[in-house]
């Protein structure tokens, strides 16, 4: 398996925010069910959900944890020249204090208003334990996958200070970062998380994931990262993509 193609499997999985989850149903067995969800990724670079009890998907995993979630290149002119990922997994609901916690942190953080009928709402966060991967990049680009996710060394307080500090000190920082990849300016982005490969930017209710020019492992190469875009005239290598 190429190191490439599981990136770019795994940039897909960044760049997009929302993909539709297949379970299987418990009320007319044998048929697959799919809705529509938002995730993010947690700390190990699961995809994380949020999902109520009441709700079909949620009654499907209880009884059959084995899923899947299709992702794909939204606003695409041709939905089969362009890349799909779709990730097979045991979905696992969160039942640790501290692992509700840190899911909850990050996940607010990317949909603000979750955090609301979260309160409000039975709703529980379940992590997608991933078993394999078929990814299309485009026509004749096919692969199975077994391995594509990549965990967050910045996962907790590290990511949280980053984040904070950037939002309240680099706003221009990161209008800078808009101008410079062309992305919606109607709104004030905020950043609402970091990773080894890039950063996503919440404009609104959309998410957007910006890549570095190369991997970030430390706090101090994210910031020479995050110091060198703010000043640079053009984005490195790929631009930012919808996320």
């Amino acid at each position: 398996m190429s190191a490439e193609v599981a990136k770019n499997a795994r940039e897909l999985l960044l760049k997009e925010y929302r993909g539709v989850l297949s379970t299987h149903s418990r009320a007319m067995p044998g048929f697959p069910f799919g809705s529509v969800v938002p995730y993010c990724l947690d700390e190990r670079g699961r995809a994380l959900i949020l999902i109520s009890r009441i709700a079909q998907h949620t009654h499907n995993l209880q009884k059959d944890p084995k899923c899947s979630l299709l992702v794909g290149e939204r606003e695409a002119d041709d939905v089969q020249a362009v890349g799909r990922l779709t990730y097979l997994a045991e979905a696992e609901k969160l039942g640790d204090p501290e692992a509700i916690d840190a899911a909850a942190e990050r996940y607010y953080r990317y949909f603000p208003d979750s955090r609301n009928y979260h309160q409000v709402h039975d709703f529980d966060f379940w992590v997608l334990n991933p078993v394999r991967h078929r990814y299309i990049g485009g026509f004749g680009a096919i692969h199975w996958l077994d391995q594509i996710t990549l965990a967050n060394p910045f996962a907790g307080k590290a990511e949280t200070g980053m984040v904070e500090h950037m939002n309240s000190d680099h706003a221009k920082a990161i209008a800078h970062y808009v101008a410079l990849t062309g992305l919606p300016d109607s709104v004030p982005a905020q950043m609402a998380g970091l990773d080894s490969e890039g950063m996503h930017l919440r404009i609104g209710q959309a998410l957007y994931w910006l890549p570095f020019e190369g991997p970030c492992n430390t706090p101090t190469q994210v910031r020479e990262a995050l110091v060198y875009l703010a000043h640079a005239q053009e984005w490195p290598k790929k631009h930012a993509s919808p996320a």
